[in-house]
């Protein structure tokens, strides 16, 4: 089991920026494909991006919400995965969850929640207009 603790979430405006960074511990946590999602208000949890374990592979949400404007990245030595938010706008306004692939060492990045067996607790982010 991988232990994840998100921070980095607050108050911007629109146009803004923030970076996530999600700290991982555990025995494999160095070995894990690694994602966020989303969860807006009453709404579903969403898949937003993920990175590979050796971070030379990522996965973006289809969708055009955040390609181009948000990035994910890992640093192995530090045992973070972080997710750089560019030109934010309201509608990005969530808690958003790091989350951990249930396999070290696994070939494939998931891109949906049921490929992901570890979560953090969730860092709220509010994008005001």
């Amino acid at each position: 089991q991988v232990q994840l603790v998100e921070s980095g979430g607050g108050l911007v405006q629109a146009g803004g920026s923030l970076r996530l960074s999600c700290a991982a511990s555990g025995r494999t946590s160095g070995s894990i494909n690694m994602g966020w999602f989303r969860q807006a208000p009453g709404k579903e949890r969403n898949f937003v991006a993920a990175i590979s374990w050796s971070g030379g592979s990522t996965l973006y949400a289809d969708s055009d919400s955040v390609k181009g404007r948000f990035t994910i990245s890992r640093d192995n030595a530090k045992n973070t995965v972080y997710l750089q938010m560019n030109s934010l706008k309201p509608e990005d306004t969530a808690v958003y969850y790091c989350a951990a692939d249930r396999f070290p060492y696994s070939s494939s990045l998931p891109g949906t929640s049921s490929g992901f067996g570890s979560w953090g607790q969730g860092t709220q982010v509010t994008v005001s207009s």
